[in-house]
């Protein structure tokens, strides 16, 4: 056959659950030469990388670096290294990523206790406290709920593994780089991310962190590790001071989580998960003006993430096509018994300004009425009066 032409990719604005939009100057770093896995400028950059890393994540723990894959790359890390067949999980779910922490653990040959909570709505220690059964190793939570756009307080999940002598466990993929994060103060055990939510890197990476208990019960094992590429009592041998060959690490990917975290700190992590909460604020009043209205109650709401309800008598489906086909703005569908019922639309990194707030409104206002639904009242007013208040 003869060679396809180049690839042209359609130029997007991603408002989705993630990617996110990628800064011009990450696409920039992607496209650096690339160096040899343990050249001496390479080092250099991962040692950045992993400073960074601990000041985005708010902790001091030796055992902080990206892993070589997606979040669920690092949501398996985090399981495989600190469970061995036999050992307790507890784990909240109340959304995907819940359901598939206690899938993972499943998989490690954990017995699971799973305390179930109505999607978009997130766990008090009350409930966590009513589904334990005893002692566990792990209790699992998911702090920033994908699926549902629910931001879980992790102060609830952390009284409740100290009562039942867990180490806590913690999916940050959609709140690192959008929330300030404090591990150390909240005392999380393990946490993992990704890179391509509120860093607004591209997928590929998942950065995680290990407490010092947590380091303690990987190198007390008493069996190996069940994943080789995921084992890191050898991948932090690379990343620590022995720089010895684990696997070839995804350089250019690297270069690019580089500047991702720098545009972080330049920016100022404050300042930016203000940014977060301001426009997802002023994106729920333009939603509501028109007569739609969040998932998730107010003061449990995600700012990187929005889920509102689609109004009976709306296509889903058509309206995030037209939203795609006339302005180029994708937005994402509900998963689970969300699905067909809910729009999810993500303000991550740098996606997350008041020009797309705008256009999206603009956007999903066009799409009801080329439904022929009567919209009530000015989005953009109403998310002007928001950035104004």
């Amino acid at each position: 056959m003869s060679a396809p032409q180049p690839i042209n990719p359609p130029a997007r604005v991603l408002l989705g659950p993630g990617p996110s939009d990628v800064a011009p100057s990450v696409l920039g770093a992607l496209a650096k030469p690339t160096l040899g896995h343990l050249d001496p400028a390479f080092l250099e950059i991962m040692d950045q990388v992993r400073d960074m890393l601990r000041e985005v994540f708010g902790t001091t723990n030796e055992l902080t670096f990206p892993m070589s894959g997606t979040g669920s790359a690092g949501m398996e890390t985090c399981f495989v290294n600190l469970l061995e067949p036999g050992d307790r999980v507890l784990v909240g779910v109340n959304g995907v990523f819940g359901t598939r922490m206690a899938d993972v653990a499943r998989r490690c040959g954990a017995e699971v206790t799973e305390v179930a909570a109505e999607w978009g709505t997130t766990f008090s220690a009350d409930q966590l406290r009513a589904g334990a059964e005893g002692t566990y190793d792990v209790l699992a939570i998911v702090h920033a709920e994908t699926s549902t756009g629910a931001h879980q307080d992790l102060s609830a999940a952390k009284t409740v593994a100290d009562e039942v002598g867990a180490l806590l466990l913690v999916d940050c993929v959609t709140s690192l780089g959008g929330y300030r994060m404090e591990l150390d103060a909240w005392g999380v055990d393990a946490a993992y991310s990704g890179t391509q939510k509120c860093l607004s890197c591209p997928p590929g990476l998942s950065p995680i962190s290990f407490s010092a208990r947590a380091a303690a019960r990987l190198a007390n094992r008493k069996t190996p590790v069940q994943s080789w590429y995921l084992d890191l009592s050898l991948i932090s041998n690379y990343w620590g001071s022995d720089r010895a060959y684990h696997h070839t690490a995804p350089i250019n990917m690297l270069y690019g989580l580089h500047e991702a975290l720098r545009l972080v700190l330049v920016e100022g992590i404050d300042v930016r998960a203000q940014r977060h909460r301001r426009n997802a604020t002023a994106l729920v009043a333009g939603l509501q003006a028109m007569g739609l209205e969040p998932r998730v109650a107010e003061g449990e709401r995600l700012f990187p993430l929005t889920a509102v309800a689609v109004p009976d008598g709306v296509e889903d489906a058509a309206v995030r096509r037209y939203l795609l086909s006339e302005y180029g703005v994708e937005i994402g569908g509900g998963l689970g018994p969300m699905k067909g019922n809910t729009w999810r639309i993500g303000l991550m990194g740098s996606g997350s300004t008041r020009r797309n707030v705008t256009l999206c409104l603009s956007g999903l206002r066009s799409a009801l009425e080329a439904q022929g639904r009567t919209v009530p009242g000015d989005p953009l007013a109403a998310a002007a009066a928001a950035y104004a208040g």
